[in-house]
């Protein structure tokens, strides 16, 4: 047999195959009739405060049955069985890269004209989470919640240091000296919790408050190897190499296994493996089952500029869904009062209609009396930015490059100028790739720049 003749059997078998494989799952999805009610799938995580939700929106939809699919929230899984036909109704987006490749699949449904009908406003909404369902102005979906990353810290140990609460807008340098008195080891030179942890997000709000970028500003090129992102990295890793502040990757490892608290930072801060540490207001979800643990919140410190990171997560449409229209009603709860009064409630980080973080409910949730910071929460959305994106390049291998290269700096294994070098030469490479196989990009590209782009 031939190899052109092999390959056009192989080709045939796995048509054939899929083919099967879309009869088959077509076949046994669930019934879209259940009791009287249109059934609509959620493809999203499992996270527990999933399920309040959904009960929530069908308590109020009783012509509806919406289900979890937490088994298939691979984005890849989602596009091929949505272009299979028996995709989910609804499914999750995280980030900017997702967005752009479900857009590209055609399986997100554009629902600009719904908002207009509806009378809904994207400016209603927190801006840090825009680009994950917010497409060329155009938008694909709702936000399920919002973020903007600050400094919690453990009450217990300040005060058994002497140390004052921190009142928020600090420098790196008040932050290292705080942090440095809240640092401990024992006499055997083990550490027994250390002034700060981190959630390994911190990377870009530092290079940002620096005057960093991660692209040049038409997103052409990489420029993590500018002086400004070489500056922050290199101070990140300070963190732990010089201030000593922060456990390096084999202390938080040590530490985990030494207090059977897991390998999770949240799990470290909540087991009073530090003092202070990184994160969002969705910790909760775990901190509040520590009962004797005192919360306390405060911003992120600052350099030059004052920048946090914000992010969130998105539900969007699926465009090839018979039932699309249906779905959209789960995107108008997202923006009404009730489910946003849910997500503060569940502390499911910050709900994603601005005018509903505000007021004495959410300020002073009276079922959780102790948490008297949610000001701080609202306060520092101000300031959040969600991470750059390129047109260029896709946004999934550009962090898995970032990820692979601040990992090596973590360890102290590469310095934070070598890094960033290797960030911004990687990315470029990837770039270029995409520039010789998307001709549009291409031109695209050759018109930002002036240039011709190499072969």
């Amino acid at each position: 047999m031939s190899a052109s003749l092999l390959m056009k059997t192989i080709y045939a078998v796995a048509l054939v195959v899929l083919v099967g494989l879309s009869i088959v799952a077509y076949a046994i999805q669930p019934r879209r009739e259940v009791g009287g009610k249109l059934a609509l799938a959620w493809t999203s995580d499992d996270n527990p405060a999933r399920r309040e939700q959904i009960d929530l929106f069908n308590q109020l939809h009783p012509n509806y049955e919406l289900r979890l699919d937490p088994g298939n929230a691979g984005m890849e899984k989602v596009i091929v069985q949505s272009l299979a036909g028996v995709g989910p109704e609804l499914f999750d987006c995280y980030s900017h890269a997702q967005l752009t490749a479900f857009v590209k699949a055609g399986v997100a449904w554009d629902v600009t004209p719904l908002y207009e009908k509806h009378g809904m406003k994207l400016e209603d909404i927190w801006s840090v989470v825009g680009p994950n369902f917010i497409y060329e102005g155009r938008a694909y979906g709702h936000p399920t919640n919002a973020a903007t990353d600050a400094i919690w810290y453990n009450k217990k140990l300040f005060r058994e240091n002497g140390v004052p609460y921190p009142s928020g807008d600090w420098t790196w340098e008040e932050f290292i000296e705080t942090a440095q008195r809240l640092t401990k080891f024992d006499s055997g030179g083990r550490p027994e919790y250390f002034g700060y942890l981190s959630n390994r997000s911190e990377w870009y709000p530092m290079i940002r408050q620096f005057g960093g970028r991660l692209y040049t500003p038409d997103g052409t090129r990489c420029a993590m190897d500018g002086p400004e992102c070489v500056q922050a990295i290199q101070l990140m890793q300070d963190l732990t190499y010089k201030h000593k502040v922060m456990p390096g990757p084999n202390q938080e490892a040590a530490m985990a296994a030494a207090g059977g608290w897991g390998s999770g930072v949240i799990t470290l801060f909540g087991g009073g493996k530090g003092a202070m540490a990184h994160g969002g207001r969705w910790w909760l979800c775990l901190l509040r089952q520590y009962e004797d643990l005192e919360l306390g919140v405060t911003e992120f410190p600052h350099g030059p500029e004052k920048v946090f990171w914000g992010y969130g997560r998105a539900t969007l449409v699926n465009a090839l869904s018979p039932y699309r229209e249906q779905a959209f009603d789960f995107i108008r709860f997202e923006h009404q009062k009730p489910y946003n009064d849910l997500i503060n409630h569940q502390a499911d980080a910050l709900a994603p209609v601005i005018q509903y973080c505000t007021g004495e409910a959410f300020l002073h949730d009276p079922e959780f009396p102790a948490e008297d910071y949610n000001q701080t929460w609202y306060d520092v959305m101000e300031y959040g930015e969600p991470i750059e994106s390129s047109p260029f390049v896709d946004g999934r291998e550009a962090q898995r490059i970032i990820d692979v290269q601040m990992d090596l700096v973590r360890t102290n294994a590469k310095s934070a100028a070598e890094a960033c070098r290797d960030i911004a030469r990687k990315i470029d490479r990837e770039i270029l790739k995409r520039l010789d196989e998307e001709p549009a990009l291409r031109m695209q590209w050759e018109r930002l720049t002036g240039e011709q782009a190499p072969v």
